[in-house]
């Protein structure tokens, strides 16, 4: 079995208790998240050999993130210690029509100052079999895009597949500047994950028909944006996560993915949130490993989707769910009735 590469930040993450606001809350739950953490994390879960790479302070905050990767068996042997702090984000849960709201505090963390130096690409590619990064890595600093791209072309040259999530983020970069570095590194890519706005606002390609904020998506509308996608950076697929979000408690939840050659769509799934951060992640997670696992793409796509499904109901940015858990519910088992 080959190694499973993520590349990113991971940033201490403070809460509120429960569901009360910031202004409110007398207390702040610590735990540790973030894009590529959560997929590394998602994938030892599930039995692959997964290595996260960024760069951490060497100070007891940094050391804690480590040890918290180092929890769930994922590899930290390629991290980079330097560096004066480690990211961190306030996340204050939403609640029926009340948004979640989310307030970064990461300028000048460790991984947005790191440089080429920090990482030997061809050590930490061999023997790979899977690399995977985000747009909010290369979004975090021009040096940060810098390495991102010189990791997917070592990827490349490796003979590494490549995946993508688009996962624009409007705080840190606008969508001219997202489009240009995301437009130049996908070329290096295999597998691009966007949500239902990501390829509008990092590539302008809309889906016709769609309604974002009024919980209206058109699949054929979708369909048209992964066959635009596919074609323009050449991609061996496309994955689009579709949420219909009924409000901040509940949402629709399913994805399609195109291969070039046809379209497969999973079953909806209404979920009720416990914690929404990290669906994405857990989705990505679940459809590496189903690419990766002799399944075939219909049920690639349906353990994805199904995983991410589970990720919705676990406090915390990581997806503490198990392959038999995720199988058990792509089986049609969502009563949650008690296991005994």
């Amino acid at each position: 079995m080959g190694k499973f590469v993520t590349f990113g930040e991971i940033m201490l993450r403070l809460a509120p208790m429960g569901y009360e606001r910031f202004v409110q809350s007398k207390e702040f739950l610590a735990v540790y998240g973030g894009g590529e953490a959560n997929v590394a994390i998602s994938l030892s879960n599930f039995g692959k050999d997964a290595y996260f790479v960024t760069k951490l302070p060497k100070h007891e905050i940094g050391q804690a993130a480590v040890n918290e990767l180092r929890k769930f068996g994922v590899n930290t042997s390629y991290i980079a210690r330097g560096g004066n702090r480690i990211g961190i984000y306030f996340c204050e849960k939403g609640s029926s029509q009340r948004p979640s709201k989310v307030i970064y505090d990461r300028a000048k963390s460790a991984i947005a100052e790191a440089t080429a130096e920090d990482f030997d690409w061809q050590k930490i590619f061999d023997g790979a079999e899977w690399f995977h990064f985000t747009g909010i890595t290369p979004a975090l600093s021009d040096g940060c895009a810098e390495i991102a791209m010189e990791a997917v072309k070592t990827a490349k040259e490796a003979g590494v597949m490549v995946s993508v999530d688009l996962n624009y983020r409007k705080k840190l970069w606008s969508s001219e500047k997202a489009g240009k570095i995301m437009g130049d590194l996908i070329k290096y890519c295999d597998v691009v994950i966007a949500n239902e706005e990501d390829a509008e606002k990092v590539f302008g390609i809309k889906a016709d028909e769609t309604d974002i904020e009024g919980g209206q998506l058109s699949d054929e509308g979708y369909k048209k944006v992964a066959r635009e996608l596919l074609d323009r950076f050449k991609l061996k697929c496309v994955a689009i996560t579709l949420r219909e979000s009924y409000s901040a408690s509940d949402n629709g939840w399913s994805a399609m993915l195109f291969d070039g050659v046809n379209f497969y769509k999973s079953r909806k799934y209404n979920i009720h949130i416990v914690d929404r951060v990290g669906g994405g992640d857990s989705f990505g997670a679940g459809l590496i490993y189903g690419l990766t696992s002799r399944m075939d793409m219909q049920s690639s796509l349906d353990f994805a989707v199904a995983a991410s499904c589970l990720k919705h109901s676990i406090e915390g940015d990581f997806n503490m769910v198990s392959v038999e858990e995720v199988e058990t519910l792509m089986k049609g088992d969502g009563s949650g009735r008690v296991q005994r």
